[in-house]
């Protein structure tokens, strides 16, 4: 009867020594693994409201065949002007793997640097890998005041 008290205590003993065990290792996993993901999945920002954003610069500042980025919610924007004065406004984001495209003044198109991607002015995609043209988006000129909306 002794004996058997004994090993009930021992038998208590060590599940009690097991759970704490258990306990330690999964607090261990927890601190090393929830800072990872944490960093690998990042929060998802709120977008802004907005809609349309006034641009800091004023239509005669602006040459003809030029493209300046501005900042469109979240994301970059590509305000193009012609060497005809006409101007466009895509999502400067590339749609092959989300690069930030730019202007080439030289050859009057818009590139993608990351793999050579190569829009024209419409936003037409004509070479490299993009699989789709960029976002267009909305003008709207009062005045000297450049207003770009997602259309």
């Amino acid at each position: 009867m002794v004996v058997q008290q004994q090993d009930e205590q021992v038998d208590r003993g060590r599940r009690v020594v097991n759970w704490l065990l258990g306990s330690s290792l999964a607090v261990l996993f927890v601190s090393i693994f929830y800072p990872i993901v944490k960093y690998l999945v990042p929060p998802k920002l709120a977008e802004p409201m907005t809609f349309s954003v006034t641009l800091p610069w004023k239509l005669a500042e602006l040459k003809a065949n030029s493209g300046r980025i501005f900042r469109f919610r979240s994301l970059p924007g590509l305000l193009v002007k012609t060497s005809g004065g006409e101007l466009r406004a895509f999502s400067a984001v590339c749609t092959h793997l989300q690069c930030t495209v730019q202007y080439r003044e030289d050859r009057q198109d818009i590139w993608c640097a990351c793999h050579n991607g190569v829009y024209d002015l419409n936003g037409k995609n004509i070479s490299g890998p993009p699989p789709r043209p960029l976002e267009p988006l909305k003008l709207n000129v009062r005045g000297d005041q450049i207003i770009v909306m997602k259309g």
